[in-house]
């Protein structure tokens, strides 16, 4: 059990590697036959043949609410044969909130804070004319809404040459941050790191944006070129590894509040 949930705490923010190290060994075996969840003192647990689910730091894989529960608990039961880490995003996202961010909630939200400062939103292509309507498109809205809701406003720069940010400015939204949420936190972290973005990140928590709308505006300089150029196979599964993390880190957003 232990090694299968070291498994499921892989690193959530590269799936490629997961696929990876996947692909060098062999996926245990289902080992349960039902799956179950209830009510506990630490939340909304996932039951395996009645027994409580571990994380791999050894405390109950709980959350704050039962469709949340459910939504892991089903992850589980789709599990045939094999148990299948890769098609088990919302648990290993759970895990990652458990025994990581619970200990390291103010390094976790001060890392999303750095990324504000150099936010890809913030950094315009200088041409073609295309590709700086359609960024102008996606981006400016989410940055009017990050003015309307927290009074934030940022320079825009042209290019990869780097403009300082306003502090205030950034410490406006900062403050939106749930710092004593571990579950959003850990969402957080992995949007802003698969989106580039924190302030996409925020949005998302925010319901300015929703999954498919953070996602396109997150690839706007990618699709421009796929359009283009085209896209390899390898680049493809790549980015249907993202895109599937993304959206569960949206949904963990949701669901531990629903």
């Amino acid at each position: 059990m232990r090694d299968i949930l070291n498994d499921l705490d892989r690193d959530p923010i590269d799936p490629a590697a997961s696929i990876r190290a996947e692909g060098r060994k062999n996926l245990p075996k289902r080992f349960y036959k039902e799956v179950s969840t209830r009510a506990g003192d630490s939340g909304f647990e996932i039951l395996l043949d009645g027994r409580s689910v571990k994380t791999p730091a050894r405390v109950p894989l709980a959350v704050p609410t039962q469709a949340l529960a459910d939504a892991v608990a089903a992850e589980w039961a789709a599990q045939e044969q094999l148990i299948d880490p890769m098609t088990m995003s919302l648990t290993r996202l759970v895990n990652v909130a458990l025994d990581g961010v619970a200990n390291t909630r103010e390094e976790v939200a001060d890392e999303i804070v750095r990324y504000m400062g150099s936010d890809l939103l913030l950094y315009r292509a200088e041409g073609p004319e295309g590709l700086v309507a359609r960024q102008a498109e996606h981006w400016d809205p989410v940055l009017a809404w990050l003015d309307e809701t927290y009074g934030a406003r940022f320079f825009l720069a042209e290019g990869i040459r780097h403009v300082a940010q306003p502090e205030d400015m950034v410490a406006r939204v900062a403050a939106a941050l749930p710092r004593e949420d571990v579950l959003a936190l850990a969402a957080l972290s992995t949007l802003t790191a698969l989106t580039g973005s924190a302030f996409l990140a925020v949005a998302l928590l925010g319901g300015r944006l929703d999954a498919d709308a953070a996602w396109k505006a997150a690839h706007v300089d990618e699709d421009w070129t796929i359009e283009r150029w085209g896209e390899d196979a390898e680049a493809t599964a790549r980015r249907t590894a993202r895109e599937l993390e993304m959206r569960a880190a949206v949904r963990l957003l949701d669901l531990r509040k629903a």
